[in-house]
């Protein structure tokens, strides 16, 4: 590859991409709370709110000093990270914490980045943290849902239109505000029924003595806020055309 070509990419990579037209951010809008709603739909694409989660613990067990061993996912959705370190303090606290804020805030700041107009870019991010995901993940079916995640993005991306583009960023993005909140509301069915005693929850309680419920309402606060926020930068100005003719109408 020469320089121009690499140039060309750069450029194509990190530039600004046109706003979609506004009924299509609302129609990818309403198929992604259709998918979070829609219960054999949602089995399969909680898949990628499996990833984000996970990586989210991976990626901040990195940060604080922890050593990764590895992470899986599994076809029931459900996946683990393990790492290693001390088993309380700060790092521990914090990489239990991330599983279930990280897929709202990824959606915000995917949003963030689709406000900028920086379509290609959040599509190209998106692969960058696949690719990293990939060396960590230890089973073949987690290797199955990340490549097979990676190689929707990346056709999209490579061979896409830019109205297919837009669609498809505008959706990943609704899809992670819309379904953040979905895993928690299952996560607090589980533990009223003593499903789930070693939950992320359950853990940050043995660890801070602050109650479970307690962090189920934070993970939860996380995704209504961050749809919010989300929700308010995606939605776009509907530039609809005047109405000529009507009485009364007039300029300002």
């Amino acid at each position: 590859m020469d320089d121009i070509s690499i140039t060309d990419l750069w450029d194509r990579v990190t530039g600004t991409q046109p706003d979609p037209p506004w009924w299509l951010v609302a129609l990818v809008g309403l198929v992604a709370l259709g998918a979070v709603l829609h219960g054999p739909t949602w089995r399969v694409a909680r898949n990628t709110v499996t990833i984000a989660h996970e990586g989210g613990h991976a990626l901040v067990a990195l940060l604080t000093g922890r050593k990764l061993d590895g992470i899986k996912l599994h076809s029931d959705t459900s996946g683990v990270t393990v790492s290693r370190g001390k088993p309380h303090g700060p790092g521990m606290i914090f990489t239990a914490l991330a599983g279930y804020v990280t897929p709202p805030l990824l959606g915000l700041f995917f949003a963030l980045l689709l406000a900028a107009g920086r379509i290609t870019l959040m599509l190209w991010f998106s692969l960058a943290l696949l690719g990293a995901m990939l060396i960590m993940i230890r089973n073949a079916y987690g290797v199955l849902s990340v490549v097979a995640t990676g190689a929707i993005v990346f056709a999209v991306s490579w061979l896409g239109s830019a109205e297919v583009q837009a669609g498809f960023a505008y959706l990943a993005a609704w899809f992670l505000l819309f379904a953040a909140t979905r895993p928690v509301i299952e996560l607090q069915r589980m533990r009223s029924r003593h499903m789930a005693p070693s939950s992320d929850a359950d853990q940050l309680a043995h660890l801070t003595g602050v109650p479970g419920l307690a962090w189920v309402g934070l993970f939860g606060a996380t995704a209504l806020l961050a749809l919010l926020a989300g929700g308010a930068l995606l939605v776009p100005d509907a530039d609809l055309p005047d109405l000529p003719g009507l009485p009364g109408q007039a300029d300002f």
